[in-house]
């Protein structure tokens, strides 16, 4: 199967506008083109999150609306919605973690659910800021969960205590809580790494953004900007990240910069570090000049994201263009501009799903488009609870989907012969080198002859026993075999031949 990197997007309805509500669409990367749009919603910004088509398993994407307390569902199957699920109260903010086992949503109040998607058991709900939470983020591990709120603060939860049972009488406690911002937190984003050997930043409208190590729980860096930062775009490898303002002005910063040394040469060096105190300015990055690390777009920035080759930068406006860059120089390469009156919302890259709706795979070998959830079958998501319920968790029960064998991936024993296999464990078990080869000759040799005099201890021992055994069994059974025969021949005699004991009389 060829794989084919798309444009997931969303867009919703602009305020006061009589065009209806937006939809979600996937579009070609390379041509622009529309590939697949599923209508029925009007989600606005962090409110929409996707679940990836892997591992023989169909993906899905949520999508909470933005004036009712509704979470629509969606698979890519299926253009229309799947299944509507009626929330306690409205979200504005909802995330998925990156194998679609848990959903995160934030509400106006600071309050945070936790559900289980294949279940629908609400296993949290908690007041986690006192005002909005306006982002969250799963880490890439789905270890912990990251929230940013209205009220300037970052708190990191782990996972593992929000799903404890010992702890769901007790209020939950963050992993750890970060208030440097000033002013409201207005997006998140997660480095790569298990947590909590990872790095998070976070942008706000205090004009700065903030890289932080958890593993550490302190503030590595902090980057101002001119302008309020409404959105960020961090690469894979994290080089470099992209910070957008409302404006229409995107800045990238680079983490890594050239500096000459004594010998005439440039040698590659990170930036910041220092902590609290160290704050980074576009004009501190040395040579290279600050135009070349501007982007103006011209209209409002709503959302950033960058491709899976790390090589295009997509910039979704307020006016619903999407516009393609080339990280390296900045050129403008594409602008898609199919959703004009509508505001993108949320903009991110993916694969082609293989069950794609209208673009069946044909190495599925499929009859008809209607077959492809027997193929492969949608990841299961049920209506999520509104009230806990301590009794329907401890009696859950989840759907686990196996992986297909052979349909869509290669088994492991087509690309992992026997031989390699044999050659990678005597490269991993056997002797690093020579020396250490000699001296484990040597003392395996010690440890068989030391085997070998225990093992004729070991018989001679058994040999002693073993007499004793047979004398014993000897002497019992001859005992045994004597008083047999005596009886037996007392009981042969008639009784009137039996000796007679003579009684004296009495004088």
């Amino acid at each position: 199967m060829q794989l084919h990197e798309t444009i997931f997007c969303a867009t919703a309805a602009l305020p006061g506008s009589s065009s209806g509500p937006g939809a979600v669409f996937l579009h070609d990367i390379q041509t622009g083109n529309s590939l697949a749009s599923f209508k029925q919603t009007n989600a606005g910004t962090h409110c929409v999150s996707v679940v990836e088509s892997v591992n023989s398993q169909g993906g899905f994407f949520l999508a909470a609306q933005p004036d009712k307390s509704l979470l629509n569902v969606y698979n890519f199957q299926k253009d229309q919605i799947s299944l509507k699920i009626v929330l306690p109260e409205k979200l504005t903010c909802i995330e998925l973690d990156h194998k679609g086992d848990f959903a995160a949503g934030g509400t106006a109040s600071g309050r945070v659910y936790l559900w289980e998607v294949s279940s629908g058991i609400l296993f949290h709900a908690w007041d986690a800021h006192y005002r909005e939470v306006t982002a969250l983020r799963f880490t890439h591990d789905g270890a912990a969960l990251i929230s940013g709120s209205k009220d300037s603060g970052v708190a990191v939860w782990s996972l593992a205590r929000l799903l404890d049972d010992d702890l769901q009488n007790d209020l939950p406690l963050p992993y750890c809580a970060f208030s440097d911002h000033t002013l409201a937190i207005k997006d998140i984003t997660c480095g790569v790494g298990t947590f909590p050997s990872c790095r998070i930043s976070t942008a706000s409208i205090d004009h700065s953004v903030k890289l932080w190590d958890l593993s550490s729980k302190s503030l590595l860096t902090t980057f101002q900007f001119p302008k309020p930062i409404s959105c960020l775009a961090w690469d894979f490898t994290e080089r470099l990240f992209f910070a957008a303002s409302s404006d229409g002005s995107i800045h990238q910063m680079n983490l890594f910069r050239q500096r000459e040394n004594k010998n005439n040469g440039r040698q590659l060096e990170a930036i910041g570090g220092a902590g609290v105190t160290d704050t980074i300015r576009l004009d501190d990055e040395g040579y290279i000049p600050s135009n070349r690390r501007l982007i103006s777009v011209g209209q409002e920035v709503t959302c950033l994201s960058i491709s899976l080759t790390s090589s295009l930068l997509l910039v979704g406006t307020s006016s619903g263009s999407i516009n393609i860059y080339d990280i390296a120089s900045h050129q403008l390469l594409r602008t898609i501009t199919a959703h004009k009156g509508f505001s993108i919302t949320h903009l991110q890259t993916m694969l082609k799903p293989p069950d794609l709706v209208g673009h069946i795979s044909l190495s599925l070998s499929l009859g008809a488009s209607s077959d492809a959830r027997d193929v492969i079958p949608v990841k299961p998501v049920l209506p999520f609870q509104r009230m806990r319920d301590p009794k329907t968790r401890e009696m859950h029960e989840v759907s686990v989907l196996l992986p297909a064998r052979g349909s869509l991936y290669d088994e492991e024993e087509s690309f992992y012969s026997t031989s390699l296999f044999l050659r990678d464990h005597e490269f991993f078990v056997g002797p690093s080198s020579q020396s250490d080869s000699v001296q484990d000759t040597g003392s395996l040799r010690t440890r068989v002859a030391d085997l070998e005099a225990e093992v004729q201890q070991l018989r001679v021992q058994l040999g002693k026993a073993k007499g004793i055994n047979d004398t014993m069994w000897d002497t019992v059974v001859q005992r045994v075999v004597g008083q047999e025969k005596t009886k037996s021949a007392d009981d042969s005699i008639p009784p009137c031949d039996r000796p007679r004991k003579r009684v004296r009389a009495n004088e």
